[in-house]
């Protein structure tokens, strides 16, 4: 009985949260494309580190910290339903963040693999076979009670497991500084890398402090204390990631200000209404707009994560959300969403296929896509085609049965 519960309790839907996860989606598909192109004003790049401004493209990585925050008590929860003890939720927490950092790490060494020194198996193969591997590990398999069907889904998770370490074994690059043949670099783990390292500090935070719904309020305050102080020079946080996964306190507290409205909308229990809801929910942008002005002296930038950064991006993901709530939730109008909708429920495999594009199409030696089209408006048009075809295979793949699951 108790494990029939186990299998079937699954965590409920929530419609915003997956739109507002798919549309973050899209638009970071959008504006990584969008690097590409040349030509455009200097509002749709990413600000140099040096200035002291942002850009819309700027919010876009920060926002899906948010929304990681958001659903971190959700899963957690749903998991305590279950029957999950507090060692389980540990170890889901732990696997979750290796597995994003190991996807990470694949996605930054492919980038660099040398061909001449990996038996002519260059980057685009090796990136190709890594995300084969990838998906067989993290396929969401149908659940069934037939053993044989068990036992294949096993096996297939196991092949990709040894592909997986094949590959790492026969991975090799040339270290720019010494000139030398050199293993996986760990420099920088990539996107999916730095989510889940930060993910692992904020679930086990979150889980040791879980029974009280205001801690998730005192960790958001602590980390960004941290922020202030790192960019105040008063605290130096240089250490390498995999010592020190806090860093400067910045992408902590955009976790928890997540996790914070996430309390806030679906814990509360005082928070029954949409007003009673909304009306916290914008406070907490508003103080924090009113803090990222304050803080302006410290200086306003996304490469070097700075507290004013941080803080204007929580004021718009609490105003944004408010409204997505409203539309979705409160009056059902959802329809709208209908592109996203898979990039919101199935996001692994939306944010890869991408990069499965690239080595897909730089392993058969085709350029054109990339070589066309480059310029101005016509070069936005080819984002905008792209977003839309890639949001496409998604849904299809979707509608497919064909998910990744962490």
């Amino acid at each position: 009985m108790l494990e029939t519960t186990r299998a079937t309790v699954k965590p409920q839907r929530i419609q915003s949260l997956d739109i507002f996860r798919g549309l973050n989606i899209a638009l970071m598909i959008f504006v990584n494309e969008l690097h590409e192109i040349k030509g455009l004003p200097w509002w749709t790049y990413h600000a140099p580190g040096a200035a002291n401004v942002m850009t819309y493209v700027d919010m876009v990585f920060p926002a899906f910290l948010v929304i990681v925050g958001m659903s971190l008590p959700l899963a957690l929860q749903a998991r305590i339903r279950r029957g999950d003890e507090t060692p389980q939720l540990i170890w889901y927490v732990v696997l979750r963040s290796v597995a994003l950092i190991v996807l990470g790490l694949i996605l930054q060494n492919a980038q660099v693999a040398e061909i001449s020194l990996m038996h002519h198996i260059g980057g685009n193969s090796l990136g190709l076979l890594a995300l084969l591997s990838a998906f067989l590990i993290w396929m969401d398999y149908p659940r069934t009670e037939d053993p044989r069907r068990r036992r294949t889904y096993t096996a297939l998770r196991l092949a990709g497991l040894l592909l997986l370490v094949v590959l790492m074994v026969v991975f090799r690059r040339s270290d720019a500084e010494t000139g030398t043949t050199a293993w996986l670099t760990f420099d920088y783990p990539e996107i999916l890398g730095i989510i889940g390292y930060t993910y692992l500090v904020a679930g086990l935070c979150y889980l040791l402090t879980r029974r009280w719904l205001w801690a998730p309020a005192a960790w958001f305050l602590a980390f960004l204390a941290l922020n202030i102080a790192s960019a105040a020079k008063g605290i130096h946080t240089s250490l390498p990631w995999w010592i020190f996964p806090i860093g400067n306190g910045s992408f902590l507290a955009l976790v928890f200000a997540g996790v914070v409205l996430a309390i806030i909308f679906f814990l509360e229990p005082r928070c029954g209404t949409y007003q009673s809801k909304a009306m916290p929910a914008l406070a907490f942008g508003v103080i924090a707009a009113i803090a990222a002005r304050l803080l302006h002296p410290l200086g306003i930038s996304k490469i070097r994560a700075t507290p004013t950064w941080v803080l204007y991006d929580i004021a718009a993901c609490c105003a944004i959300y408010c409204l997505l709530y409203f539309v979705c939730d409160v009056k059902k109008k959802v329809a709208w969403a209908a592109p996203v909708r898979s990039a919101g429920s199935n996001t692994l495999l939306t944010y890869l296929l991408p990069d499965l594009w690239a080595y897909l199409l730089g392993g058969l030696g085709i350029n054109w896509w990339s070589t066309h089209f480059s310029q101005g408006a016509v070069g936005v048009l080819r984002c905008i085609v792209f977003t839309l075809l890639i949001l496409g295979i998604s849904t299809a793949l979707t509608r497919a049965r064909l998910r990744l699951q962490l």
